[in-house]
């Protein structure tokens, strides 16, 4: 990746809009800009006149703009021309083929959670999902129908009358959206899978805005396309989930200080290599924040009482604060923060892992030490966080690389490591950026010299950092991948918003 290195980190997070815009179109330099910009603006004028009362459209400071182009990492929002919140799938049609005929650059937003600039986000056209809010158990068929809007926190609440879960997110204010469709690796996971191993349909609006239901019996290309695919096919309107029986879980957040890490290290890696019992889950996150280092440690049992030595270990540790119970499933979440502070920039980065072992506990957290000291003292560094996701070898044996796109492979049991850091200011964009590539490539060769068979693995997408290369997400599913593509999507109008690209 040397000449994606010598690029500025603003350089790249603008040319994921125009490269995008320029894979679509024939025509390059500033003609291209002026062909966009005119283009939008017929779109959005456009698309006002076509919606109907179900839908409606905002211009900058006037309705729920902000509202629609904002972003959970400030990092990730872009001014857009003009906002739209489609209410119908037929409303949603019309806008995709003013899109296309306009080549107007476009966004998707579900909930807003990605940590990737322009991957949700667009100067042009911004179409906010909020709408598509539909939470509707099928108890004969034990399916559950989810809008694309929605966070996971509303899902789990509106289940819980019905005592029934499904396999999403683990923390507070994930987007059902761009979770599902890249992958989901949940609380859940060690007992059913990944959420695309668990999706049974889908409700899409095709580039040409044709609505599309899409089953395995219906269409098992665009259903193996679009288990991982991303927005590369349409707009994914609604996902039909298979339901679990849920009662009560146990679980919740305990914060641990320096002077107990090596007992959590120990108690991490005694879970992660013994602990077979797949409704037991626990992220380690070695956080430095506020000039010190310290654990935020999260434990999980699919059932209202954990069995008695799972999370002993964990349990016996001096800690600063812990919440721990019996309680619902939204309320675990609902009290699992999924970042530090508001209104910061953020930045994603990750390692693929077989497991976690003494050596490797320590480089984690010797990076959060060195990079959250050096960070926050000189550029503006707020939350230097590293997640430790620790699951079972057979967590990908609920699916298979003919019926889903990611992972590439599963002949082995990748466990995605998370590097997630926060900060302030826009002018360290290039700081954090190298910064966090260099500790993703230390620790990574760190797991092969312990001989972890990690050197090539596919990385997840919805942890990856916006530089890497598609083929390291899709490995040999990307010529697949590709051929569907030009089938469902031939004008390439997909390409017109960010994202991952195939």
């Amino acid at each position: 990746m040397p000449g994606r290195l010598s690029l500025t980190f603003r350089t790249l997070c603008s040319l994921v809009a125009a490269l995008s815009i320029a894979s679509a179109q024939a025509s390059s330099g500033p003609e291209l800009f002026v062909r966009s910009a005119d283009a939008t603006s017929s779109a959005c004028s456009q698309i006002e006149a076509a919606l109907s009362s179900a839908s409606e459209l905002s211009l900058p400071g006037l309705g729920s703009f902000y509202q629609d182009i904002g972003h959970w990492a400030t990092s990730s929002t872009q001014q857009a021309a003009c906002s739209v919140q489609p209410g119908s799938t037929q409303d949603l049609g019309k806008i995709m083929q003013i899109i296309a005929a306009t080549n107007s650059s476009f966004a998707v937003k579900g909930g807003g959670h990605t940590s990737n600039p322009g991957f949700s986000s667009t100067t042009g056209v911004h179409i906010s999902m909020s709408r598509f809010s539909e939470v509707t158990y099928h108890a004969e068929s034990s399916t559950v129908d989810v809008g694309s809007g929605l966070i996971w926190d509303d899902v789990y609440a509106a289940l819980e009358p019905d005592n029934a879960m499904v396999v999403g997110g683990r923390v507070t204010g994930v987007g059902v959206a761009g979770f599902t469709l890249g992958g989901g690796y949940s609380w859940l996971t060690n007992q059913y899978g990944l959420t695309i191993d668990t999706v049974t349909g889908y409700e899409l609006v095709l580039p040409n805005g044709t609505v599309a239901s899409i089953t395995d019996s219906s269409n098992p290309d665009l259903m193996f396309a679009l288990r991982g695919g991303y927005n590369n096919f349409g707009v994914v309107t609604k996902f039909t989930l298979k339901a679990y029986p849920s009662a009560n879980v146990w679980g919740g957040l305990i914060t641990y200080t320096a002077n107990t890490l090596d007992d959590v290290a120990s108690a991490s890696v005694n879970f992660s290599s013994k602990v077979t019992d797949p409704k037991a889950g626990i992220i380690t996150t070695y956080n430095f924040v506020l000039g010190e280092i310290g654990v935020s440690q999260l434990l999980f049992y699919d059932a209202p009482q954990a069995p008695a030595g799972i999370f002993d270990e964990f349990l016996a540790i001096s800690s600063f604060s812990k919440d721990v119970k019996s309680r619902t499933f939204s309320d675990l979440v609902r009290n699992i923060p999924s970042n530090a502070t508001g209104g910061t920039r953020g930045i994603f980065n990750t390692v693929s892992l077989l497991e976690y072992t003494p050596e490797l506990m320590e480089v984690i957290r010797n990076e959060t030490q060195y990079w959250g000291q050096k960070l926050s003292l000189e550029d503006s560094g707020t939350f230097i966080s590293y997640d430790v996701e620790p699951f079972q070898p057979t967590l990908f044996t609920h699916g298979s690389t003919s019926t889903a796109s990611y992972p590439p492979t599963r002949s082995q049991g990748l466990l995605p490591l998370n590097l997630y850091w926060a900060y302030w200011d826009s002018s360290k964009d290039q700081v954090f950026y190298d910064a966090i590539t260099q500790s993703a490539a230390t620790i990574k060769a760190k797991a092969v010299e312990l001989g972890q068979d990690v050197a090539d693995a596919p990385v997840y997408g919805n942890y990856a950092i916006f530089s890497t290369p598609i083929d390291k997400i899709y490995g040999g599913n990307l010529e697949r991948l590709r051929t569907i593509k030009q089938q469902y999507d031939p004008n390439n109008v997909m390409a017109l918003a960010g994202g991952w690209k195939i």
